[in-house]
């Protein structure tokens, strides 16, 4: 029998594999998200190029410790996503801090800074550690404004920075300059461009995981353009967690909110283990799981766990290397005192 061309396409065709649908993600569900933002300022502390690079070098600047051993790089190292890698950070003659450092990155869109949120801003947060007994341990504001009149090339570039403040040299200033700099810290990421509609920012296998963050209920406290940090919540909201931490509770006025703590930022998240608090969880697989059992009822397989995982890694932002670069810092003057 003669077989026709007709006839040997067709068989042609159904000898080849079928070719695997794209995944869809419903984009009516994600209003919740919205795409990293250009910029992050703060209208009660406009930026400027001399702000920014005094900001820098404070960031860098070891002379705000009272030893000279640490700056808010140590912790918050920027060269590494933001942080230090540890469960809690070490702070002056090694002690050990009570929380884990959160990144940097992003930070400046966050609701409030600090896992219980006692800080407004990244302003507010930058001067925080520099008195800190554990951490940067500086005696007073005092002190630090002390060290840093007596730097020749400082007193000049905080008049740069904060032209019409007299004197220029204060210990708000300290905070505005970091701050300032910090609000620079943004990490585009592959997840941006998707939900600016590139449908290709995003493989297959992270689209699947992006559908069951939606499903699961991981967006009821991670969204925004943060994908968390926007709000706070209990920890252990439907299964308790075990941690003698009192996060919001531990702050007057705040007692009975004991548990909650600032939601993380999912943005990085795959580079800076260990997770909570208390730095207790050391791998991403373990926090996803446990998250989604006890912060919404449910039991993730490996398979699930490792779709969204792979949508996490989507996440990673760029790192803006030029502008975290360590700067040249200034020298002692005749006055400054040693450690």
């Amino acid at each position: 029998m003669r077989t026709t061309p007709h006839i040997l396409l067709t068989l042609a065709c159904l000898s080849l594999p079928m070719a695997r649908a794209e995944v869809q993600v419903n984009r009516s569900m994600l209003g919740m998200f919205q795409p990293l933002p250009e910029s992050a300022t703060n209208p009660n502390n406009p930026p400027n190029d001399a702000k920014i690079k005094l900001g820098r070098m404070l960031y860098y600047e070891t002379r705000l410790s009272k030893d000279r051993s640490l700056s808010c790089n140590s912790c918050h190292d920027l060269a590494s996503f933001g942080d230090d890698g540890q469960p809690v950070s070490d702070g002056i003659n090694q002690k050990k801090g009570g929380r884990s450092a959160p990144t940097v990155y992003n930070a400046a869109l966050h609701i409030a800074q600090f896992w219980d949120g006692r800080a407004a801003d990244v302003e507010a947060q930058a001067v925080g550690p520099i008195l800190n007994p554990i951490e940067m341990g500086m005696p007073d504001k005092d002190y630090v404004l002390k060290v840093l009149n007596s730097i020749p090339a400082y007193l000049e570039l905080f008049k740069q920075a904060f032209p019409g403040d007299e004197p220029p040299v204060t210990y708000a200033n300290v905070g505005k300059a970091i701050g300032a700099f910090e609000r620079g810290l943004l990490t585009p990421a592959p997840f941006d461009a998707f939900l600016k509609g590139d449908d290709s920012a995003l493989t297959d296998t992270q689209k699947e995981g992006l559908n069951l963050v939606i499903a699961k209920g991981c967006i009821t406290c991670h969204q925004g353009a943060g994908v968390g940090g926007h709000m706070f919540q209990k920890l252990g909201l439907v299964k308790p967690w075990p941690t003698k931490d009192k996060g919001l509770g531990g702050l007057k006025g705040k007692e009975a909110l004991v548990g909650f703590f600032k939601v993380p930022s999912l943005r990085n998240i795959t580079e800076t283990a260990p997770y909570l608090h208390d730095g207790s969880i050391r791998t991403l697989e373990e926090m996803v799981k446990l998250m989604a059992e006890r912060q919404q009822g449910q039991l993730l397989t490996d398979e699930e766990t490792g779709k969204i995982i792979a949508f996490l890694k989507a996440l990673r932002g760029q790192v803006p290397i030029n502008y975290i670069a360590k700067p040249e810092l200034p020298a002692d003057g005749p006055q400054t005192p040693q450690p």
